[in-house]
């Protein structure tokens, strides 16, 4: 669980600090204050897949040092009945500046089998800095954190891409800045709990983390519309694989045109 709320984290590619600042300040078309999405972790046991806990996405609009702000907060964790095996309670807030889709204020605070860590980071942009509960670091101008990565990957034109393409940024994570990217895949039809839909295929090159490995093992298909809300992501992990489904959702901004049959 660890990196599931992580979508969209890797590690660096030659020209990824150039090719970067391409999408420095990208426009919102994608999601508005309101939206709320859930997603379902399917952990998978020998052929069966049971159903190990829930990640929540809420985005409201606030003020953020006197600017209009996207406040988008995940929420992850496992149901009690698989406590047990692996408890997870973790929780991340952005503060998105809504003019750019940089972040302002970056908040990490999770519990993960009994590993606890709290990172607050704001992001200072005249001066290139990251200030983190730790330290003062030097970041790159367009910085992302890990749910304005998403967000702001939610707004990429991907019929720009041909399949096999790499689209890169940065991330500020646990202190460091990453250089990362997700490669396009291409589009095709998948089959999920909620329905089956038109859809978006990636592979995030992630960073090693306690479940997941690194890599481009994961695979991620978001919707095909407007919305490019995610649908499901498969993955393996440290033991055995998991299975992420897009469960519930609320307020898109469009209609979700790239559902073709509700189950």
């Amino acid at each position: 669980m660890k990196y599931f709320l992580l979508l969209l984290c890797g590690l660096a590619i030659s020209n990824a600090s150039d090719a970067q600042t391409n999408f420095c300040g990208i426009v919102n078309t994608s999601f508005r204050a309101g939206e709320s999405i859930t997603l379902k972790v399917f952990y998978n046991l020998g052929n069966v897949f049971v159903g190990a806990g829930e990640a929540t996405f809420n985005c409201s609009l606030v003020k953020y040092n006197n600017r209009d702000a996207y406040h988008v907060v995940g929420d992850g964790k496992t149901y009690r009945s698989y406590d047990w095996f692996f408890k997870v309670r973790d929780r991340y807030e952005s503060y998105i500046d809504t003019a750019t889709l940089l972040p302002m204020r970056f908040i990490r605070n999770i519990n993960e089998g009994g590993y606890k860590k709290y990172n607050n980071v704001g992001f200072n942009r005249e001066n290139s800095t990251a200030v983190s509960t730790t330290g003062t670091f030097k970041v790159p101008a367009c910085i992302q954190d890990v749910i304005s990565s998403i967000y702001y990957a939610r707004n990429i034109d991907f019929n720009k891409y041909k399949p096999g393409d790499k689209i890169p940024f940065s991330m500020f994570l646990d202190d460091e800045v990453f250089d990362i990217y997700i490669r396009y895949i291409g589009k095709e039809e998948v089959d999920t709990r909620y329905g089956k839909f038109r859809a978006i295929k990636f592979k995030p090159l992630l960073i090693k983390g306690t479940i997941f490995e690194g890599g481009e093992k994961m695979t991620v298909w978001v919707s095909d519309d407007a919305n490019k809300i995610p649908l499901r992501v498969d993955s393996p992990i440290s033991v055995g694989s998991i299975k992420v489904d897009m469960i519930s959702f609320s307020n898109l901004r469009w209609a979700l045109s790239s559902l073709i049959k509700k189950r």
